[in-house]
């Protein structure tokens, strides 16, 4: 793992909610030297993280968190406020999921805070990690009641499959805060990180959450929206983003082509700002039509598997290889592999489907049948769609899950194969720009 917890003086901090965020941060930060209790109100979970069961699957993370408990760094506690009770910082990492018309539920953000109110210590700090609406911190400092505690507002910009090494090694620390002193307070629980750290206002650092999923959506909206034009055109979507890429004011990070975006934040976090620009009056147009092209790029990747195996063809069978949102992750949240299958789902496909950290089948999906082995899913199907980019996938034997296909049709959403090599195999290949 990184190695020994790291010694010196420091912070006594409660963290408040144990789903990916909060049991990364918490982890993180006892390995940091700091003595943190992590507090959630399902029973059954704080049951299981004691047990040294964690909940989903980040790379790294189980290994950390027991590294951190052992050298009782780390607790597991019900009830938010047996956890604030004796710290003297407190980290908010609760949901704050998207409701239908985009803005976000604060609902299980409200409650931990009204839960912790009372116990806080004088001098406390609340540091918001949870993504809320921009102006949160300004009316949570508001209707506290407490001129003695204060609000810092600190995004998370974790990424799934990553988020140990995201937080241990950041690109930058944004501290949101009405007072510097507050901000430095903060700062120095990060003091053995190497990172710039921003200090800012509370709605610069709210909206600067919101701002970097949104862009890296519209970025990706972008190559997809290139990769369709270079089918069109017989340019190969690989060359040109790797031209772009070496500009240094463009960059080579997000420019993979694929069936579309999705996960827990993108979606929400840009839904999220447009809701809020269309609140404050702006029409912010350019976001509101990336959010509405990833729909269509959705369709048009459903839409290859249509042309390869026709809606009314006598045989329907589709494989699926990848469920999640991406590889490194267990999370289905709006994952465009299930928009993708439910759209295949919907005229009345058979689909059969395989994912490395997935076992059962899927509420999303009606009628798909999940299984665990890659071999058994390829098996009599009509067409093999790649809709998560699983190393692993390539370590299969291509020429096994042709000879077992009933038709060789592969639509490789993520460019995870060779188009020459698939083809001297006997596939039809389908790529993504390619």
């Amino acid at each position: 793992m990184q190695g020994e917890v790291l010694e010196g003086t420091m912070a006594k901090i409660a963290v408040i909610g144990a789903g990916y965020v909060g049991l990364t941060t918490g982890a993180c930060l006892a390995y940091l030297g700091h003595d943190v209790v992590i507090a959630d109100n399902n029973d059954d979970r704080v049951e299981s993280l004691k047990a040294g069961v964690i909940p989903f699957f980040e790379p790294g993370l189980d290994e950390l968190v027991s590294d951190v408990v052992k050298s009782k760094k780390l607790s597991f506690v019900s009830g938010a406020s047996n956890a604030s009770k004796n710290a003297e910082f407190h980290f908010l990492c609760l949901p704050t999921p998207a409701r239908t018309d985009g803005s976000s539920d604060l609902s299980y953000f409200e409650e931990g805070i009204n839960e912790i109110l009372s116990v806080l210590q004088p001098n406390s700090i609340v540091i918001n990690k949870s993504t809320v609406p921009l102006g949160t911190a300004k009316r949570l400092q508001g209707t506290l009641e407490r001129t003695d505690v204060h609000i810092v507002s600190n995004p998370e910009f974790l990424s799934e499959g990553n988020a140990i090494r995201d937080f241990l090694e950041p690109s930058r620390i944004v501290l949101g805060a009405n007072s510097r002193e507050h901000s430095e307070r903060v700062a120095k629980l990060y003091s053995k990180l190497n990172a710039p750290i921003l200090m800012s206002s509370w709605e610069s650092a709210e909206l600067i959450k919101h701002t970097a999923n949104a862009f890296l959506a519209m970025k990706l909206t972008f190559v997809n929206e290139i990769a369709t034009l270079c089918e069109i055109t017989g340019a190969n979507i690989k060359d040109v983003t790797v031209g772009i890429g070496y500009d240094p004011r463009i960059g080579s990070d997000y420019m993979n082509a694929g069936p579309g975006w999705g996960g827990s934040c993108f979606p929400k976090d840009s839904t999220s700002l447009a809701q809020l620009a269309r609140s404050f009056g702006f029409d912010f147009t350019l976001l509101e039509h990336t959010i509405d092209l990833n729909q269509k790029h959705l369709d048009r990747t459903a839409q290859k598997v249509q042309r390869l195996v026709p809606t009314d063809s006598p045989h329907k069978k589709v494989a699926a290889w990848g469920l999640t949102f991406k590889a490194g992750t267990d999370d289905l949240r709006y994952s465009p592999a299930v928009e993708v299958l439910k759209r295949l789902e919907a005229d009345d496909y058979e689909i059969l489907a395989f994912d490395p950290t997935v076992k059962q089948n899927l509420t999303q999906l009606a009628s798909a049948v999940v299984t665990d082995d890659p071999y058994e899913c390829v098996n009599g199907a009509d067409a093999l769609i790649v809709l998560t980019e699983w190393k692993d996938f390539k370590l299969l034997d291509m020429k096994a899950v042709a000879k077992s296909m009933r038709n060789a049709n592969l639509i490789d959403t993520r460019n995870v194969f060779n188009r020459i090599e698939m083809e001297e195999i006997g596939f039809t290949y389908i790529g993504m720009g390619i």
